[in-house]
């Protein structure tokens, strides 16, 4: 038995039944190579994604950010349009939190397709603060400073499965497809784990200025997105300098300098066009954009490829470090529009722990002292 109060090893004699009290010094490196064997253990557990093993948190919680207060606050308001963010922190973290953010389902970071680890559980494992998103008037930020209305979307069940691009046609899935379609309730909870997004531009404004506030407190931060959440964290850059990184799955609405766009009226993905002076703000962060299989196969999302394209070109012109990712090209086949869901997201994983790594933003905050 390890006595690390009195520093030595009370071990029984199986011969005898007596003990031998070694030398305090023994204990201590005895103390010492267990918690080396225990962190040995733990790192191999962690290796390349793996799971098994104790999932470390040394902090959790949540907390709203941003809104605005309407009414007279001394006989009748009311707090509204604030963003919720939940967190969880690891022991000895690194300095940059990751903040993971979809347009509509904050679930979707939490889970595998299969109810296996998720994106939240993966990147606390290997060191990360992981904070996970909903903005202004999205799941439990629903608390409104206008009202709102969201009608009954019979049908839905369908155009998710071709937005998430399961199959050509509904129920008819891609061979390969990373995602377990044996599993009639894993389809079940898929569908569940969405909500109303109000895409409307207004509502994309509001919600980037919430999570620039959220930034601001919580400082360094990388913003990991799905869809529509890609076009939000980018305007939300534009906001605050703590957004030090973009890995956008899937963007669906891009930022341009002003005549170098699409062209078009913006809609709720946009394109939104800005000055150079205030794109060059893009310039500054390490930006990468991951797409999945059958992009180029499928009407809804041909031209959002085309266009992420475009967006990465005019960073790269104006100076900046934007890149494209095809997952496909890096010899991972079979992902949805959900890649970091998907059956092989570890292996997904990996592709961003090395991007963050590449543009030195996996460090470890200093120890606390």
């Amino acid at each position: 038995m390890l006595d690390v109060a009195n520093g030595w090893i009370d071990s029984g004699d199986q011969m005898t039944g007596g003990a031998q009290r070694h030398d305090p010094r023994e204990g201590a490196r005895a103390h010492r190579l267990l918690w080396l064997a225990l962190g040995a253990a733990l790192l191999a557990g962690c290796a390349n994604g793996r799971t098994e093993g104790p999932l470390l948190i040394e902090k959790q919680g949540a907390f709203a950010a941003g809104g605005a207060i309407i009414g007279d606050e001394a006989t009748s308001s009311l707090h509204c349009d604030h963003g919720v963010v939940d967190y969880e922190i690891p022991p000895h973290p690194r300095a940059v939190n990751l903040l993971m953010w979809h347009s509509a389902s904050a679930g979707a970071w939490k889970n595998r397709w299969d109810g296996g680890e998720g994106y939240e559980s993966i990147f606390v494992r290997r060191g990360f603060p992981v904070y996970i998103w909903d903005g202004p008037r999205v799941g439990r930020a629903n608390w409104a400073c206008v009202p709102l209305s969201a009608p009954v979307q019979i049908g839905q069940d369908q155009q998710n499965f071709l937005a998430w691009r399961f199959g050509p046609e509904y129920r008819h899935w891609y061979p390969g497809v990373q995602f377990p379609k044996d599993d009639p309730e894993a389809w079940n909870q898929a569908t569940r784990a969405r909500y109303q997004e109000f895409d409307l531009l207004p509502n994309v404004e509001l919600e980037s200025a919430a999570a620039a506030k959220l930034a601001d407190r919580i400082g360094p931060t990388v913003a990991v997105t799905n869809s529509a959440g890609g076009f939000r964290a980018l305007m939300a850059a534009l906001q605050s300098r703590n957004i030090v990184g973009i890995v956008a799955y899937e963007d669906v609405g891009y930022v341009f300098p002003k005549g170098e766009g699409p062209g078009g009226p913006p809609g709720p993905f946009g394109p939104v066009e800005v000055s150079t002076e205030e794109f060059a703000k893009l310039t500054r962060i390490p930006i990468q954009v991951v797409w999945g299989d059958h992009v180029e196969e499928s009407a809804r999302f041909k031209g959002m490829f085309a266009q992420s394209k475009m967006f990465v070109a005019a960073v790269n012109r104006h100076g900046g470090k934007a890149q494209l990712l095809v997952l496909h090209d890096a010899g991972l086949h079979g992902n949805t529009h959900l890649p970091f869901a998907d059956m092989n997201n570890v292996a997904v994983a990996d592709l961003m722990s090395a991007f963050l790594k590449a543009n030195g933003l996996d460090a470890r905050a200093p120890a606390p002292r």
